[in-house]
């Protein structure tokens, strides 16, 4: 079998992790892929954007299936491109690719299809989104703030949480009037601040099963104790005890389903997977955002804990002939992710790193790269803002954690930054998660 994985970050390191371990044995390629990647598969120097010349590789390759990790050439197209020439390949088209391309389609379905989620207004000017940030603090003297979210793709970091109305004013002018964003804050989402713990939930669907993937709480903010700016995701840990399994159905049957039905009865079946944020609050599970392809850093956070075959879980998607159910390794899991000085801002790249190979071979670690690149000395450099993740192992969420951070001692490079509390809310709960 030969399998081909779009993209070249931390996700699609943990894909080809998690695939390279199938009894099928495939032969995998990855484009672009990075070093890390380069011991699982061969490299392919193609953009993930290039859809006609991807599509046109799978063909003289005889891939027999192509997976996609980033969102950008779902939402451009890559499925329909590839179905067009009868190639097999997991990820929804483009069309039930929106639900992440544009918040506000995600915002307009979710009310349409009943799924619970905060109280929202879509604005389409500067003058229109000010106005509903003034009225709201002048509706809501107690309110617990405003979150303002461009409406287009902005790489995670198109969410800006505001207290107070002078700050959701100033977030407003970032994103419309500064365009800090770019054209992904044309339009922006205001929505009421939920109070509550996050989670996230990854399900495959066929079109018709559906099958949700461990839940993760992922770890945005860039500081400590939930500070700083949002980024694309500083770690994350699974399972999470603060959603057994019997929350998980609830998510399942009030968030996930209804949003696969509701695509559906636009005339498109959602085949792929499907990412709920959620917020679980004092009224119930309401859902924050959707997005089309595997959470980073949850994909490295919960395909190590896969015990069922990857390779057959995704073929069976593309195929509609999903298996029935999905098997676990018992135990936990704890990823942090090492980013560059200046992360999520502008960052330097070229800086050396080492200790890679001392923390994959640290007990219980798995390395998942991400930014990184050769460099003309041969050498692993950096090349983007998260650099790569350490994952941790264990039985429980202590062991797990301390060889997550064990395994990142080893990893050096000038300007290196990462969280040191990551799970430290499911460590400091009581054993029930209560």
């Amino acid at each position: 079998m030969r399998i081909l994985i779009i993209g070249g970050g931390g996700r699609e390191h943990a894909l080809a992790w998690a695939l390279s371990r199938s009894s099928h044995k495939p032969h995998l390629f990855a484009a672009p892929g990075n070093p890390g990647i380069a011991s699982l598969a061969d490299l392919v120097p193609l953009s993930t954007l290039d859809l006609d010349a991807l599509a046109s590789f799978a063909e003289r390759e005889l891939v027999d299936l192509t997976v996609v990790g980033p969102e950008a050439p779902l939402i451009a197209g890559i499925v329909d491109r590839f179905e067009a020439r009868g190639l097999r390949i997991f990820g929804p088209s483009a069309d039930p690719a929106k639900l992440e391309g544009s918040k506000a389609f995600a915002k307009r379905l979710m009310e349409d299809a009943n799924i619970p989620t905060a109280a929202f207004r879509i604005c389409e000017t500067a003058a229109e989104a000010h106005e509903a940030a003034a009225g709201h603090f002048g509706e809501n003297p107690g309110s617990t703030g405003l979150v303002v979210k461009a409406d287009g793709l902005a790489a995670g970091k198109g969410v800006l949480v505001t207290d107070t109305e002078q700050q959701a004013h100033e977030a407003v002018s970032r994103m419309m009037e500064s365009r800090d964003f770019g054209d992904s804050g044309m339009r922006v989402i205001l929505e009421e601040r939920l109070a509550g713990e996050e989670a996230s939930l990854m399900a495959v669907s066929d079109g018709e099963t559906v099958l949700p993937l461990l839940p993760a709480q992922d770890h945005k903010r860039l500081l400590e104790n939930d500070d700083g700016p949002n980024t694309g995701g500083m770690g994350a840990y699974s399972p999470v005890p603060i959603m057994p399994p019997a929350l998980v159905d609830e998510a399942m049957d009030t968030v996930v389903r209804p949003a696969i039905r509701a695509i559906a009865e636009y005339g498109i079946p959602y085949k792929g997977l499907l990412y709920a944020g959620l917020m679980l609050t004092s009224d119930g599970i309401k859902a924050i955002e959707f997005n089309c392809r595997f959470g980073d850093p949850e994909a490295q956070t919960v395909l190590p804990l896969m015990e069922s075959d990857l390779v057959d879980l995704l073929l069976g998607a593309a195929e509609c002939r999903m298996p029935s159910s999905l098997k676990w390794r018992a135990g936990t899991s704890v990823c942090v992710v090492a980013a560059s000085a200046g992360y999520p801002g502008a960052v330097r790249t070229g800086i050396p790193i080492s200790g890679i190979a001392d923390a994959a071979e640290s007990e219980g670690c798995l390395v998942f790269e991400a930014g990184t690149r050769y460099g003309s000395d041969g050498r692993i450099e950096t090349s983007g803002g998260r650099v790569l993740s350490v994952t941790g192992l264990g039985a429980d969420l202590i062991t797990a954690t301390a060889r997550a951070y064990v395994g990142m001692s080893h990893i050096q490079f000038d300007g290196l930054q990462y969280r040191r509390d990551i799970a430290g809310r499911a460590l400091r709960a009581p054993a029930t998660g209560e």
